[in-house]
């Protein structure tokens, strides 16, 4: 509820469905076109016209610079435009079932984590996969269900909800189940880890109710659910991550070592370095559009 005791909007207002029909239509004609094209056009839109549109290349520069305010605007320009291209590219792959599984590789090309994983499904041990919005972090999950595994996922509902229907639907049918952020979603995702099943969270969102870690040198909340269920339910947390390629079509899959078990905050931390590894080596490849250093509310 708002102060004035009115509902706050749902997510289902009229700018909600303006913005969804405008999206539908964008993919809609980027899923006409041939894959390569396809996936390089909805890269050019994003970075040219629905970033700068949406505030995503403004949200792309104010994180760089708060972060590295070392680097010449230019340079942060550079990035914030590659990081737009790649939501974009991310955004029609996801759609694109079939033809972006036929991208991937038979299977990881680094692939440290990928014994414990074979050991863990013979077993019947559940396994978290952590990672974050860096390159596409689907492709791992689909590169591991075709060598035989069953992944399902845990995630936030988008705030326009008529976006959100059409998006987690591509989650769907890929793998094992998903579930959404909440009472009912959690539920299911424990009823899924207790089973034996597997299952990957994006760790790297603000969380208000979140332990501070840092993250590319600043405090952030970050939630330190995916650690606690590994404890609870002596489930392996394994990070994952689909790099892109230079090319802009094509990943390797890395599959890392699993964390080792300790405090939920420790193993938090470790699942932070190893995503600002990545990151580091490719800045333009994780979704700095994100309000992931949010600053908390006063009160009033």
């Amino acid at each position: 509820m708002t102060q004035n005791g009115t509902r706050r909007p749902s997510g289902r207002g009229p700018g909600d469905r303006i913005v969804d029909l405008a999206l539908r239509g964008a993919i809609n004609t980027a899923l006409a076109l041939p894959y390569e094209r396809r996936v390089a056009a909805m890269g050019a839109l994003t970075a040219r016209a629905i970033g700068p549109l949406a505030g995503y290349r403004r949200r792309a520069r104010a994180n760089l610079a708060l972060i590295r305010p070392d680097l010449p605007a230019a340079e942060r320009e550079r990035i914030a435009t590659a990081v737009c291209d790649n939501l974009g590219r991310t955004l029609i792959e996801n759609y694109s079932g079939a033809d972006f599984a036929a991208r991937l590789p038979p299977q990881p090309q680094q692939g440290d984590g990928l014994d414990a994983l074979a050991a863990a499904r013979a077993e019947g041990r559940p396994v978290i996969f952590v990672t974050g919005h860096f390159g596409n972090h689907e492709a791992p999950r689909r590169v591991l269900t075709r060598m035989g595994y069953e992944i399902g996922g845990f995630y936030r509902e988008m705030s326009n909800r008529f976006v959100n229907d059409h998006y987690a639907a591509t989650m769907q049918g890929v793998s094992g189940p998903v579930f959404p952020k909440g009472r009912r979603g959690l539920t299911g995702f424990l009823r899924h880890l207790k089973a034996g099943g597997m299952a990957t969270i994006l760790f790297d969102l603000h969380d208000r109710n979140g332990a501070e870690i840092p993250f590319l040198g600043r405090p952030a909340r970050t939630a330190l659910t995916a650690a606690e269920l590994a404890l609870r339910f002596d489930a392996l947390l394994v990070p994952y991550f689909g790099i892109r390629r230079p090319d802009g079509l094509s990943f390797e899959i890395a599959v890392e070592a699993p964390i080792p078990a300790a405090a939920p905050l420790d193993m938090m931390r470790e699942a932070t370095r190893r995503l600002e590894a990545r990151i580091t080596r490719d800045p333009g490849q994780w979704f700095w559009v994100h309000n992931r250093w949010k600053e908390p509310r006063k009160r009033r």
